[in-house]
């Protein structure tokens, strides 16, 4: 009886720690997932903070990781365009969440490869809400058991976005929409300009992997030097030689670093919520 009472409490704590293995597509997609999952689940994320998603060639190890995992969270969109051959080389049968199930898609400004739709739905916080959702019912199909647990992080984490979203939105409506005018190294802030009304403007189109031509860079730098654009921004996954050009030819100063499509790893864009107020404050700065 001793021995079986000793083994029991042997066992115990690895019973206890049990989690749910899941991998996430990227950064910012691993962290939300985490806030909604607690400790109740093991996150890996395939794309790490300052990696760019777009242009991600999956290693054997990361194919390793997605067949042991038993979720795999994605942001959906057409964003991660290697995720169909990836599960197949997995042969993962695990359930897929993704997150921007529910989100309204906006239309990119030019055809590419994600099929004409603006895949970075994140930098809008009323629609991470959504994310949110659908990650707490993915894992709670997962592991019905701790649903409940799930469900109350999700309206946690959503009354934070919630509380983040009108901040901004009362911060940028006191600065004249004239003055509401950026450029940055791709155009990924579709969902952001038209939450919060401002002008992005871009020598990329939506994949980072597009090239953008010399004409096309011309015509951006006297469209910058007409409409007087304050700064311009770099991204933090993005080589930003090419804004560097336009900031010296069309006479503007660089305004700083953005986070995109990616979390950091210089302590001001840890998690979803501090990339958001970052982006949100140096914009604030560079348009007063």
């Amino acid at each position: 009886m001793r021995k079986l009472l000793a083994a029991a409490l042997l066992l115990s704590p690895l019973l206890a720690v049990a989690k749910v293995p899941v991998v996430a597509s990227f950064s910012i997609v691993a962290d939300i997932t985490r806030e909604i999952g607690g400790d109740k689940v093991e996150v890996q994320s395939l794309v790490g903070p300052d990696q760019d998603a777009h242009v991600f060639q999956p290693a054997p190890a990361d194919v390793k990781k997605l067949a042991a995992a038993k979720v795999f969270v994605v942001s959906g969109l057409g964003f991660e365009g290697w995720m169909p051959r990836m599960t197949r080389a997995a042969g993962f049968k695990g359930l897929t969440v993704t997150a921007a199930a529910k989100v309204k898609p906006r239309a990119a400004q030019e055809a590419d490869e994600h099929g004409g739709i603006d895949p970075h739905a994140w930098h809008n916080p009323q629609n991470v809400m959504l994310y949110a959702q659908a990650i707490a019912d993915g894992l709670s199909k997962a592991d019905p058991a701790d649903s409940a647990y799930f469900q109350q992080r999700a309206t946690a984490y959503q009354a934070k976005l919630k509380q983040l979203d009108d901040w901004a939105a009362q911060q940028f409506a006191a600065v004249p929409v004239g003055r509401r005018k950026v450029l940055t190294s791709h155009d990924a802030f579709g969902y952001f300009a038209a939450r919060y009304q401002i002008r992005f403007m871009a020598p990329q189109g939506i994949s980072t992997e597009a090239e953008a031509s010399a004409k096309g860079v011309a015509q951006l730098i006297r469209q910058v030097k007409a409409e007087q654009v304050k700064a311009v921004f770099f991204e933090n996954m993005s080589d930003h030689r090419l804004l560097e050009q336009l900031s010296k030819e069309a006479g503007v100063k660089v305004g700083g670093k953005l986070y995109a499509d990616a979390l950091s790893n210089d302590g001001k864009a840890g998690s979803y919520l501090q990339l958001f107020r970052s982006n949100v404050e140096l914009l604030l700065s560079a348009m007063r």
